[in-house]
């Protein structure tokens, strides 16, 4: 069973990257709305197409939420580690990213000044200034980065049209190391094709990706929950462990998730 979400806020949930986490959904209940369509996602196909009007919660609906949660959270004593934007696909994707962001710092300041704010991205959108700026802001600004080739980044990421691996990883140099970087390794078949991002090939033109974008540290992980396909293979921890000492070796802390 993949995974959706049917609020604006939920949780706090235990996660295995960010502790205690209150999770922030961006958008549509009950429907993934995202610029990519990952083979490994566990809310499933990104919907290409519907008869209904796509509707995002609004600012003022995500402040509300968000504000009685925190302080139902105060009054029971309960302190989150991070508040998390993820969601049911890609949370910049939202009109009024920079404004909510801005909005959610203030209200941590005002409930929780020792929580983190998070946002797990695929990078798609921080090509727009305000995305950009917002997430320069934040504790942890996650981005995706599973491949260093493009053939092997539409394989396994399936972007909308016209968004290319080349134009991603030049904005992601421009955040000047403050972004973490996060990818998963699989291996399997999708349509026939070979999926593996774990060969020596991948690893190292990866390598030399990061060199370039010098991130605060990077998180590595294998598939973990079901995902919308049953042909792909979960990595092992040994493998996960033999490519972080590879980051090491170029001088980047790395985390190991498994």
């Amino acid at each position: 069973m993949t995974i959706l979400f049917d609020e604006i806020v939920f949780g706090p949930v235990k996660s295995r990257r960010f502790g205690v986490s209150l999770g922030m959904n961006l958008l549509p209940l009950h429907y993934k709305y995202c610029t990519f369509n990952c083979v490994y996602c566990e809310c499933g196909w990104t919907f290409q197409s519907t008869s209904k009007k796509i509707q995002l919660p609004d600012r003022k609906q995500v402040f509300k939420a968000l504000e009685a949660r925190l302080r139902n959270m105060t009054e029971k004593e309960i302190q989150p580690d991070n508040i998390t934007f993820a969601g049911n696909g890609e949370p910049t994707v939202h009109p009024d990213f920079h404004e909510i962001i801005n909005d959610t710092l203030k209200l941590r300041d005002q409930f929780f000044p020792g929580t983190d704010i998070t946002v797990l991205s695929n990078a798609s959108q921080i090509h727009k200034k305000k995305v950009f700026d917002a997430l320069n802001k934040i504790e942890n600004n996650v981005l995706k980065l599973d491949s260093a080739f493009e053939e092997t980044f539409q394989k396994i990421n399936q972007p909308a049209p016209g968004l290319q691996l080349k134009s991603i990883v030049e904005n992601l140099k421009k955040f000047d190391g403050n972004q973490i970087i996060q990818t998963l390794f699989i291996r399997g078949t999708y349509q026939g094709q070979i999926i593996d991002n774990t060969t020596d090939k991948e690893i190292e033109a990866w390598l030399s990706v990061l060199q370039d974008i010098r991130p605060k540290y990077v998180m590595i992980y294998p598939i973990e929950r079901e995902t919308p396909i049953d042909t792909l293979e979960k990595i092992t921890k040994a493998e996960l462990e033999h490519i972080a000492r590879k980051v090491e070796k170029i001088g980047i802390s790395i985390k190991v998730y498994d």
